[in-house]
């Protein structure tokens, strides 16, 4: 019985999380889920400080890096750089799609996914707009961006809330993490390239007016944070490369880069520094932990150890057939389930197996592959796909679900195994 339970309180939390009745919170949905799994006897209180010990550093990073870019997109600093992209396209549609994947995966590296999302969907919708591009041309770039910062946002364990969870399960620092996965995300992104424009080349206009777009530093409200930005940008990666050997917290580094830039917002008087902290997500603090209890249930239901020993019998049989059963299991279940429960109980059952060495790597770093780009194959796979679609509702830019899986089941599985065959391929070469 304690395995059905388990399952069925997972599937009820996601389906809450997802459908969200009446407009509830992810994050209350997800607690909501946390409290029957209590309730039902399947998580105990004394599992509670693990857990919270598992999932404060990467909930408190995600929510400083979103902090960091709301502060710089109220600076301009996104749009300045946006209007430079669609200047360099040189008025050609092509190009400016192949420049805006590279634009989106730059900033889904450095401040997120989730972050990106928030932030690059509006502007490529105004970018749209400026040029007067029909329908078909605006969804090719607005599913480019859409796309692109959940796939790409693989090179760095701050790029996504699921690179740093796994990353802190297995101490991974962050050298290490960059030293497998920025090869990866290089392949990843020149796969999103080609399977854009073979999709959706013909959608787009041959040439645009560059006449019709206004100077960049004309987007720039506030020259103090913008070039606050600058200088703590390039100071943050370093930071967050150092703190694993300095054994100092992810989130303290980045909490310092964001303080830092809001400071300089405060004495601007440019940017409502007040009114950023006021809208960052600090519920996602509440989701995470509440989503790791639920899916925490199914570790005492048994359920994540026949998992780890599935894994690590594929694992067993060489670094492709484990980096393949941890990417495309996650994948699978991402798409279905929503790619943080996915990981989690990817992750819980890998440390159950006792797998370790080569066999581990294939199945942690694959398992991370598939929970950054399996999401992409429908609407519920990640949160930052269910912004992506209501930032776009909210702007006029209706999307169905029937025409978001058309598009996710010809975009994803190419660039999933790109991204999975180029990871055996880094490591088998260590």
């Amino acid at each position: 019985m304690a395995p059905v339970l388990a399952v069925l309180i997972v599937l009820l939390t996601v389906a809450l999380v997802v459908w969200r009745p009446r407009g509830l919170d992810p994050a209350w949905a997800a607690a909501l889920g946390a409290a029957s799994a209590l309730l039902a006897g399947v998580v105990h209180l004394s599992d509670l400080p693990p857990l919270w010990d598992a999932t404060w550093n990467a909930t408190l990073t995600l929510v400083a890096l979103i902090v960091l870019s709301l502060l710089l997109d109220a600076a301009g600093f996104f749009r300045w750089a946006a209007l430079h992209v669609a200047r360099w396209g040189g008025g050609r549609g092509r190009r400016l799609l192949t420049l805006l994947v590279v634009f989106s995966a730059l900033v889904a590296a450095v401040f997120a996914n989730d972050g990106g999302v928030l932030i690059l969907t509006p502007l490529v919708l105004e970018l749209a707009a400026l040029l007067s591009l029909p329908r078909a041309a605006t969804l090719a770039f607005a599913l480019a961006v859409g796309f692109v910062v959940d796939a790409a946002s693989l090179p760095l364990t701050i790029s996504n809330l699921t690179n740093i969870i796994a990353a802190d399960a297995f101490g991974l620092g962050f050298g290490e993490y960059a030293r497998v996965m920025v090869p990866v995300d290089l392949a990843v992104v020149l796969a999103c390239v080609a399977v854009l424009l073979a999709v959706y080349g013909r959608t787009l206009p041959r040439r645009y007016d560059l006449a019709a777009l206004p100077e960049p530093g004309s987007a720039v409200r506030s020259w103090g944070v913008f070039r606050a930005g600058w200088a703590v940008t390039p100071l943050l990666l370093a930071g967050a490369f150092l703190a694993s050997r300095l054994h100092v917290p992810l989130s303290a580094v980045v909490g310092t880069a964001a303080a830092v830039v809001w400071l300089v917002a405060a004495r601007s008087g440019n940017v409502s520094s007040r009114a950023v902290l006021r809208s960052a997500p600090w519920n996602v603090v509440i989701f995470s932990l509440a989503m790791y209890t639920v899916v925490f249930g199914l570790r005492g239901a048994g359920i994540t150890g026949a998992y780890g020993e599935w894994l690590a019998g594929w694992a067993g049989r060489g670094t492709l057939p484990g980096v393949l059963a941890g990417g495309l299991s996650v994948a699978g279940l991402s798409a279905g389930l929503n790619n943080l429960p996915a990981l989690l109980t990817a992750l819980l059952g890998i440390r159950e197996s006792g797998v370790g060495g080569p066999a581990r790597d294939a199945l942690l770093y694959g398992a991370v592959v598939g929970a950054d780009i399996g999401p992409k194959l429908t609407p519920l796979g990640s949160l930052a796909t269910l912004l992506w679609l209501h930032v776009l509702g909210g702007r006029g830019l209706k999307v169905s679900w029937g025409e978001y899986l058309r598009a996710g089941l010809v975009l994803t599985p190419p660039v999933l195994l790109v991204g999975l065959l180029t990871l055996w391929g880094v490591l088998a070469g260590r």
